[in-house]
């Protein structure tokens, strides 16, 4: 008795499902199917990478709490929060100081050598506020040579002086078939006083 009533449940079930679908038109049903789709989709391919994802970050946290083990007390401290006033000594600590600025020139004679780039008459000026803490060191470089050695010469220079800005380039290139140019570099070295 008890199939005979499972199965006329099932026979109503299958009767109100085929209504329903045939309710639902063409556009219903691939929407029921994209839905169901999304389902599988969902199922077999994002949550396993939830997993894998939650492990990552796991070892993420591993790798950093390593590393800041292996860091020394000093560079622990450096992790705190500084209040105004040592932010800003720190601030002014990155800038080199202003004896050493013919290093950082004989520095920048040797980059060009190295990458091909010919410097000559250079112009060089400090400008020193009384009331600033950093000194700018202004210097006009005037450069000769390929696009590729003055970029070169540029973008290690500006890794190696750190303290160093371009504040402009002016181009020039005598005629359409050189390749040589003539660029006149105007950077800033700020120094700390």
């Amino acid at each position: 008795m008890k199939t005979a009533t499972i199965q006329t449940q099932l026979d109503r079930l299958m009767l109100q499902l085929r209504w329903q679908a045939g309710r639902l038109g063409t556009v219903g049903k691939i929407g029921l199917g994209l839905i169901v789709v999304a389902g599988i989709y969902f199922f077999s391919a994002v949550l396993p990478q939830d997993s894998d994802l939650q492990k990552l970050k796991e070892r993420a946290e591993t790798l950093q709490l390593q590393e800041l083990a292996k860091q020394s007390p000093g560079e622990m401290e450096s992790g705190k929060k500084l209040s105004g006033d040592q932010a800003l000594q720190v601030f002014y600590d990155f800038f080199p100081r202003i004896d050493s600025s013919p290093f950082w020139i004989r520095e920048l004679v040797q980059l060009a050598k190295k990458h091909g780039v010919d410097l000559s008459s250079s112009e060089y000026r400090l400008m020193n506020e009384n009331d600033a803490r950093l000194a700018r060191y202004e210097m006009i470089l005037p450069v000769k040579g390929r696009y590729p050695q003055i970029r070169a010469f540029m973008a290690e220079a500006l890794d190696k002086v750190p303290a160093m800005a371009i504040s402009a380039i002016a181009l020039k290139r005598e005629n359409i078939t050189s390749d040589k140019l003539e660029v006149r570099l105007e950077i800033n070295l700020y120094l700390n006083k």
